[in-house]
């Protein structure tokens, strides 16, 4: 019954009529309608939200970025106080290390000053500049400055070895120099030194010694620029720049002097001027000539200015006036702006003659040495890392007061003029006696004092020796003096030399010789007569000279071209402007073709320069060679034999030198073991040791 009845109900259900929708027009639109507003109202309901996001979105992102540049705004203003700060603490050090310097001279410096000039407002204002100078002086150089400071024995090493050279002859300008580094560092060289290249007139300019502008370079050299770039590159390479710096007097074409001869007053006063020749005339009395042959007399009447001036050299180079504080400030000013350029080494031309005394010489006063030790401490104030080197061309005794004393240094160098003098003294007699006599002097001197030995420079040779000892051998000065100038002209003497006499007076029969290493050694004289055998002579004296001159106590320093044996430039006599003076014979062009052949053992060049090199490594290697050792020479009973000793930190080298072109035996008699020649690598002992003419040996004590 159940299931009956369910299955009705279900019947029933399906049989019920549909009842059918129907919607009107009216009642669709008004549906769309509600549709189409309802949809509109959501899409701005939408548009609403989204602007709402957007402005939210905007008003968020410029708050973030106002927030981003308020920490960016106060991490530049930290930054920047860190940098001040960072900055002020550089300075606060510099300012610092100026100030100790300062303080440690500023006494004696003062002190000195007031006793020369007594004026206490010229003394102010050089403290202001040394400051100004000092805070101009770049980065890298203070850092320079500060490194030598800590190690001020920097320049005693054996590794030091110096080269001289003209710029034009040797590279044609200074960017020409700075392109041939390489060659420099080839040759062992870590410190060259620059000729004068400051501005001087065109056929008065002494070889570039009567300056004009010392702010300006001659412009076929280049700029001060240039200047700054070559020192640069040169540091870079750890080598060393010299120059000279002409402190005696100016060309009479600078500023000053130009200013002078108008009647001036102010520039009158910085050089000595005379309206008579009554002054003069009493210091003509007691006043040498320097050039009595080329140049007579100390004054020069200035017909335009109606006064004498004072001119020791030649007449276009005017004597400054050291009296005057004017002069010396402005002096050092010009001394602190080189050294802002980059230079190392200034060498101070001829200061023996800076300060002019009347009833005397005016050579080597007091005055001097009081000059020279306040530009010593000023540079130790400035630019520690700066050396004076002196040019004292003068016997011994006059030499070596230029160092000072160790508690109060002058010069940190000085040429060693004698012993230079006397080493060709040596090879036109072969007697080493008093060339012996000349370093057993050098070698009893402080180990501070450092000389810079050499065969040759840009000068001329004068033959300032020890006469006192050769006239008691029987060798009179004029005598002697013309037989050494006829040997190295090759007229005695069995010579092989060639060169020319400079400032020949026939009056007093006093000259001077010229010529270059290689031509005084007969290596001109061998080519041209085209004798091998006397080349490899010639040759092997040359480097027998070199090693000889690479033992003794202080740095050697080579010239130019004496590396490649360059002879004799005959040319200058083409030149107007040279002809006159027969220095430029051995001031030649650097001939770079030659020097091409300096790797050929077979060649000249090559047998001068790899024999060189040896001799230079050996130097550099071994520790006996630095400037500071003990150094003495031995009796090798042979008039043409010298020996020197050199011993540091235990060990002991000998060096053995045959001046004469016969073989010698020097009969040294150490009997202390095996030596080795650090030349050829042969052992043997130091006692009765054979050497070849011309030779030489460096024996190590093994």
């Amino acid at each position: 019954m159940k299931r009956s009845k369910k299955r009705t109900t279900k019947q029933e259900t399906l049989q019920q009529p549909t009842v059918a929708i129907t919607m009107t027009a009216e009642d669709r639109a008004a549906a769309e309608k509600k549709v189409a507003e309802e949809k509109a109202a959501a899409e701005k309901k939408a548009a609403e939200e989204k602007a709402a996001a957007e402005k939210k979105a905007a008003e968020e992102k410029v708050a973030a970025e106002k927030k981003a540049a308020a920490i960016a705004a106060a991490e530049k203003e930290a930054a920047l106080r860190e940098a001040e700060a960072a900055q002020k603490a550089r300075e606060d050090a510099i300012e610092a290390t100026y100030r100790k310097r300062f303080d440690r001279h500023f006494e004696e410096l003062r002190w000195l000053y007031m006793e020369l000039y007594g004026n206490s407002s010229m003394f102010a204002e050089l403290c202001d500049n040394m400051k100004r100078f000092y805070m101009e002086r770049n980065t890298n150089l203070r850092a320079s400055d500060a490194s030598r400071e800590k190690r001020p024995d920097w320049y005693k090493q054996n590794d030091m070895m110096g080269m001289m050279f003209y710029i034009d002859n040797f590279a044609g300008n200074m960017k020409g120099v700075q392109e041939k580094l390489d060659y420099v560092e080839q040759c062992g060289v870590n410190y060259i030194h620059l000729m004068p290249f400051l501005d001087t007139p065109e056929g008065r300019s002494d070889g570039g010694y009567a300056v004009s502008d010392f702010r300006k370079v001659q412009e076929k050299l280049g700029t001060m620029e240039d200047l700054e770039h070559l020192t640069a590159a040169c540091h870079e390479k750890d080598i060393n720049v010299c120059m000279d710096f002409v402190m005696n007097h100016t060309s009479e074409d600078h500023e000053w002097a130009k200013r002078a001869r108008q009647g001036d007053g102010e520039y009158m006063s910085r050089y000595f001027f005379f309206d008579n020749w009554d002054i003069p005339a009493k210091y003509e009395q007691t006043v040498p000539q320097v050039f009595p042959t080329t140049a007579p007399g100390n004054f020069t009447w200035l017909p335009d200015a109606g006064h004498f001036v004072m001119t020791s050299f030649y007449p276009y180079q005017w004597d400054l006036n050291y009296r005057n504080p004017r002069v010396f400030n402005e002096m050092m000013y010009n001394f602190l702006f080189l050294a802002n350029k980059g230079i190392d080494i200034v060498r101070i031309d001829a200061v023996p003659y800076i300060w002019k005394e009347l009833g005397t010489t005016c050579r080597n006063l007091q005055q001097v040495h009081t000059i020279v030790r306040m530009m010593r401490m000023i540079g130790e104030i400035v630019c520690p890392g700066i050396l004076l080197l002196g040019e004292v061309v003068m016997e011994p005794e006059k030499v070596v007061p230029y160092f000072g004393t160790v508690e109060k240094p002058e010069c940190h160098m000085l040429y060693n003029v004698t012993t230079m003098a006397t080493t060709w003294h040596t090879v036109a007699t072969r007697d080493v006696s008093l060339l012996k006599k000349q370093l057993d002097i050098v070698d009893s001197l402080p180990k501070d004092y450092v000389f810079l030995n050499y065969l040759r420079c840009h000068d001329d040779i004068g033959w300032g020796l020890d006469y006192a000892t050769l006239e008691q051998e029987g060798m009179m000065e004029r005598s002697h003096k013309q037989y050494l100038n006829d040997y190295f002209q090759g007229y005695a003497g069995n010579s092989t030399s060639r060169g020319e006499l400079y400032n020949a007076d026939p009056v007093t029969g006093d000259a001077r010789f010229c010529g270059t290493t290689a031509s005084m050694c007969g290596i001109e004289k061998a080519g041209f007569e085209q004798n091998p055998a006397a080349m490899d002579l010639a040759i092997r004296k040359d480097l027998m000279l070199h090693a000889y001159m690479f033992m003794q106590s202080g740095i050697p320093v080579l010239y130019s071209g004496d590396e490649i044996a360059q002879v004799n430039d005959y040319t200058y006599k083409n030149d107007p402007n040279k002809v006159a003076d027969s220095r430029y014979i051995h001031r030649g062009v650097m001939h770079w073709d030659l020097a091409e052949k300096r790797n050929d053992p077979s060649t000249v060049e090559g047998k001068m320069f790899l024999g060189l090199q040896k001799l230079e490594q050996i130097r550099k290697e071994e520790k006996a060679f630095v400037s500071y050792a003990d150094t003495w020479t031995v009796e090798t009973w042979e008039k043409g034999v010298l020996c020197i000793g050199r011993f540091y930190d235990g060990e002991k080298i000998y060096g053995l030198f045959n001046f004469s072109e016969y073989d010698k035996t020097a009969w040294i008699n150490e009997n202390d073991g095996l030596y080795v020649d650090l030349i050829s690598g042969q052992k043997m002992k130091a006692c009765g040791v054979n050497i070849p003419a011309f030779g030489y040996y460096y024996l190590k004590k093994l």
